[in-house]
């Protein structure tokens, strides 16, 4: 195995970091997956207290779940595990997968705990821009980025609903379509059709994110087709752009910071829906 050597430049997918700065180290999976861990136990108990039949019964209707965590839940189902070893098992592959990308990278896996407080500052700053660009793109506030369809919830309910399904779309989103996606993207159009890297990472940002804004509004879940929030060009624009924001940033940041931002943005936009635009629930 490559010893990791601190003298030498570590590059990320775009962009080369000092060694050992704070760039560095927080792009490196294993911050990803001590920072993202947080995350996942509010949503997770979150989604415990806002649907407990869901730990139980079989797949929930996708109007009180995240989307993207039902599709890995369905492909964990596909593989053969249980409906209740799947909804056990949906949360440990973002471990798995952040625990092998660590493992695969020769990075330290040691961290260091102040990192994470700037962590958390960083995204409040990174989900700034995309507030901003909510409110001149939608006249009735910000859009949080959470595929939930139709939710349905008591008024006083609603903006922890918003934001519990919020910080689970901020994880699984960035999972699908950026991690899994891109990648994805990237190889058929680098290794099939043989084109240059430019044009190949062009072409998978703007596709990924324009596969983002849709499936916002029209969904496969469970076996059957949905259709999300109700489509306008405001919605969608504003959408495939925050695809495009989050593209750029994970080629630049890394998982850690790019699931986290989306994920304090869905919070943001919700609290500011709820308590500045006063917008009542459907």
């Amino acid at each position: 195995m490559a010893r990791y050597n601190d003298r030498r430049a570590v590059s990320g997918q775009l962009v080369s970091f000092v060694p050992n700065s704070y760039a560095e180290r927080t792009s490196r999976p294993v911050y990803a997956l001590v920072y993202l861990l947080g995350f996942l136990l509010i949503f997770l108990v979150g989604t415990f207290l806002i649907q407990p039949a869901t730990l139980s019964q079989s797949l929930a209707e996708p109007q009180v779940r995240v989307v993207a965590f039902l599709w890995v839940q369905n492909i964990m189902e596909y593989l053969g595990f249980s409906t209740r070893a799947a909804l056990i098992a949906t949360p440990l592959v973002v471990v798995v997968i952040l625990a092998a990308l660590q493992t695969t990278s020769k990075t330290p896996w040691r961290v260091k705990p102040a990192d994470f407080l700037l962590m958390a500052g960083e995204c409040l700053l990174l989900s700034i821009p995309l507030i901003v660009l909510s409110l001149l793109l939608n006249r009735s506030g910000p859009q949080a980025n959470a595929a939930v369809a139709g939710l349905s919830a008591a008024a006083g309910n609603q903006l922890l609903v918003d934001m519990v399904t919020g910080i689970g779309a901020g994880i699984y989103e960035e999972l699908i379509f950026r991690l899994v996606l891109i990648c994805l993207l990237m190889l058929m159009f680098q290794d099939i059709f043989r084109l240059e890297k430019k044009p190949s990472i062009v072409l998978s940002v703007v596709i990924s994110a324009v596969l983002f804004s849709i499936h916002h509004h029209f969904f496969y879940a469970n076996g059957r087709f949905y259709q999300g929030d109700t489509f306008t060009l405001g919605k969608f624009v504003f959408r495939a752009m925050a695809g495009i924001y989050f593209a750029v940033l994970y080629a630049v940041r890394g998982f850690g910071i790019t699931a986290g931002t989306h994920a304090v943005y869905n919070v943001l936009a919700a609290l500011v829906r709820t308590l500045i635009f006063v917008i009542q629930p459907e």
